[in-house]
């Protein structure tokens, strides 16, 4: 039975070809009155071919759109969608871009939900990098769909590995104390920091050597809320050299690994290979934690504590850093002596 005009045709193509049937739309002709063809898609079977054809004509779609590779899609995601993004997100994204390497040449209208899982459990990382690939499906399921490349989100059907039901778990005093006697090897100085500041991981990954300033011993930064953002913490004496020593080396970033800023990703990585050295289990995070559980423990003023956390405080109205002020930051973080 021949399609109505205008409806298209499944042709079979000569030769031995691993999709031999073309699924094609006439879209005007030549000079010499041949047909111009649109090439919709290649597929094994004739009936397959009449299935996408009948899907075509039902819900018709931009075809050179619908050619865009995930690679494709990507670069252009990135151009359009990154300069609004955190550095932090950028980085995660770019990350779980590199898990999904099976299906970057792929048409991305042509990734369905089982691919994606695929690259979700097959990538042998934890529950972070399984969320973060998950998360960029996501994004780009969105974009595709405002780009009409794709009218369905595959990425609502993917799951990934939860996060698991963990308590925050303060290092102890014996731990902390190993850690001073194993701070010559590599990174370890970067867990101290993290103790005796109080900062969250982004916070400190983020820091340049220009936000800190050795000649009034004290740290400015901090991200997500207003109270926690451009705060002042001092130098804790008991990493003021690791500190002056990671400045001396002419880096750009507090931490650096190879001359280039150190993402999360690879961060966690460096973090559990020096948790199994040092024997102990915890979360970057954890030392945020510890770091307020410590102050809290000696006496330190509360208001204080707020402020170096980036907390809002019921005693603190405008966040003004007077010269006093900083002294009192000074006395409270001290404490941890």
């Amino acid at each position: 039975m021949k399609n109505p005009n205008g409806y298209g045709s499944v042709v079979k193509l000569s030769g031995n070809r691993r999709n031999p049937f073309v699924v094609r739309k006439t879209v005007g002709y030549n000079e010499k009155a041949y047909p111009i063809y649109d090439v919709i898609a290649y597929c094994k079977t004739r009936e397959e071919g009449n299935i996408i054809l009948a899907e075509y004509n039902k819900n018709p779609y931009d075809i050179d759109a619908a050619k865009i590779t995930m690679q494709e899609l990507f670069a252009k995601f990135k151009e359009k969608k990154y300069p609004k993004m955190s550095i932090s997100l950028q980085h995660s994204l770019s990350s779980a871009y590199n898990h999904c390497k099976p299906l970057h040449s792929m048409k991305y209208r042509e990734i369905k939900s089982f691919q994606m899982q695929d690259c979700i459990d097959g990538c042998g990382k934890s529950y972070s990098t399984q969320g973060a690939i998950k998360n960029l499906f996501g994004h780009l399921d969105r974009y595709a769909l405002e780009l009409d490349i794709i009218d369905k989100q595959y990425s609502v059907l993917t799951t990934a590995e939860p996060i698991p039901e963990t308590t925050k778990k303060p290092f102890t005093e014996d731990e902390i104390n190993r850690l001073w006697d194993m701070k010559s090897i590599e990174w370890v100085d970067s867990v101290l920091i993290f103790l005796y500041s109080g900062f969250r991981l982004s916070e400190l990954l983020n820091m340049k050597i220009e936000d800190i300033n050795l000649d009034n011993r004290t740290f400015v930064g901090g991200i997500k809320t207003r109270n926690g953002k451009n705060r002042i913490v001092p130098i804790h004496s008991k990493i003021f050299s690791i500190v002056q020593n990671k400045i001396n080396s002419n880096n750009v970033y507090l931490f650096e690994l190879n001359g280039k800023k150190v993402t999360p990703s690879k961060y966690y990585e460096i973090w559990d290979k020096i948790m199994k050295q040092c024997g102990m289990k915890h979360t970057p995070h954890e030392c945020r934690h510890t770091f307020r559980s410590r102050l809290d423990s000696a006496g330190a003023n509360k208001r204080c504590i707020d402020l170096m956390m980036g907390h809002k405080s019921k005693e603190v109205g405008e966040r003004i850093y007077t010269h006093k002020t900083i002294e009192e930051l000074e006395e409270a973080i001290e404490k941890l002596n």
